[in-house]
């Protein structure tokens, strides 16, 4: 089968080597990649929301499937343009990409399915914002109701924070029209975890559950990155907590989806938080997460690209998963000064030493050629995955593998998971 990737990150490069592996896999295509997906695949040089260059690429490369990485592409309407020219893609419509598209949109669809979430209101209004924070108080939760690449959600822990975070969003426009309307929620307390379903329209089976480290620095301090890490599984989660989170929140809202007609296909990232009354939705993302993504796929024992294309044919009904017995930790390498201006195309080296580490893998995001030297192009620069018999050991190699890896310009943290591995 000939396969179309999208997207340029940790996550794509994940996809990647797992597609790679595939027996059924004869040609795979990375747009518009990086580094280390050219190692397993081809890059292509077309944008991730230049719809139509995509599409008119997989007609002419006879693709059998599309996968989009990120939720840009899904929202732009790929999957509607891709179905118009008879070719699969793993993901949404731009319909049910609202899911992420919309947090109203979402927060709409679990009250009519009847998923437990945290209490809401949507404003359209500045002035009809602050009056019912000053109503409420803080802790508030303080959301943009439209995609704002991480930037849109503002836990504040007074009403003086929350006011500003109103008044920068919708008053500023800091966030340009993704703050034009504000969803305002009730602050959930509890751990929080990422469960991903793969989805067929009707049917969803669970693709694994992680943890991501969203602070930049160590004990979870300064601003909100993209993500520094990601261990899976969580050593809290059990076989019941996932059936739970399947049959309450999964399930019931693939149904109100369907019988909305807008049927919901590929990766619903359910971000949830552990309440004292039991699992609560927070958010929907509409495809895998980054860097999630990197921990749970090298566990996966199944060929991922029959699964992916069950998905597309609405035959999950069909599929079960194996999985490896063991824990992974993926360690992000990001680029001094990130997630503020931080240093670009500096040198990488010993990345060949730092992969022999036994269950390590490195899954390149921000990465660039240029000539023999390989360089930093982002923030976020490299996944550095160890898996092992326990959280301890796959943590244990991933930083033994980082510690190899010559590159003075990057940093990462060195607390990963370990607040797990002290609760458990």
């Amino acid at each position: 089968m000939r396969v179309l990737i999208i997207g340029s990150g940790g996550r794509e490069h994940a996809l990647a080597c797992s597609l790679a592996a595939s027996p059924s896999l004869t040609k795979l295509y990375v747009a518009p990649g990086n580094a280390g997906t050219a190692l397993v695949a081809e890059n292509v040089q077309i944008g991730v929301v230049d719809v139509p260059a995509l599409v008119e690429f997989a007609i002419a490369q006879k693709i059998d499937l599309v996968m989009p990485g990120p939720e840009a592409p899904l929202v732009s309407g790929i999957a509607d343009a891709l179905a118009e020219a008879g070719i699969r893609c793993c993901g949404p419509t731009a319909a049910a990409a609202m899911l992420e598209g919309s947090k109203s949109f979402t927060k709409e669809i679990a009250d009519a399915a009847g998923v437990p979430t945290a209490a809401w209101e949507r404003f359209d209004d500045a002035a009809a914002a602050h009056e019912f924070v000053r109503r409420k108080g803080a802790p508030i939760v303080v959301k943009a109701d439209g995609l704002a690449a991480g930037k849109g959600v503002v836990v504040a822990q007074s009403v003086e924070e929350a006011q500003a975070a109103i008044t920068a969003m919708m008053e500023d426009e800091s966030l340009g029209e993704a703050g034009a309307s504000l969803v305002i929620e009730e602050c959930m307390v509890g751990p929080e975890l990422s469960l991903f379903a793969l989805c067929d329209g009707l049917t969803a089976i669970p693709l694994g559950v992680a943890q991501d480290h969203k602070r930049v620095g160590e004990g979870d301090t300064g601003p909100n990155t993209g993500g520094m890490g990601a261990i899976a599984p969580p050593p809290f989660v059990t076989p019941a907590l996932i059936e739970h989170v399947m049959a309450r929140i999964i399930r019931p809202t693939l149904a109100e989806m369907h019988a909305r007609g807008t049927p919901f296909r590929g990766i619903l990232f359910a971000g949830l938080m552990i309440t004292e009354h039991g699992p609560k939705l927070i958010e929907y993302n509409v495809r895998f997460g980054d860097p999630e993504c990197e921990a749970l796929l090298p566990r996966l024992q199944s060929d991922l690209l029959p699964v992916l294309i069950a998905a597309c044919d609405g035959k999950l009904d069909t599929v079960e998963l194996q999985w490896k017995n063991e824990a992974s930790a993926v360690v992000i390498m990001a680029a001094r000064g990130y997630p503020g201006d931080y240093v670009k195309h500096s040198k990488i080296r010993g990345l060949d030493a730092a992969g022999q580490v036994p269950g390590v893998r490195i899954f390149h995001s921000g990465t660039e050629m240029r000539g023999d030297d390989l360089l930093s192009s982002g923030g976020r620069v490299l996944a550095v995955c160890g898996t092992g018999a326990d959280l301890r050991q796959a943590l244990a190699r991933a930083y033994q593998a980082i510690d190899l890896i010559d590159w003075p310009e990057g940093f990462c943290r060195r607390d990963i998971g370990w607040q797990a591995i002290m609760h458990e």
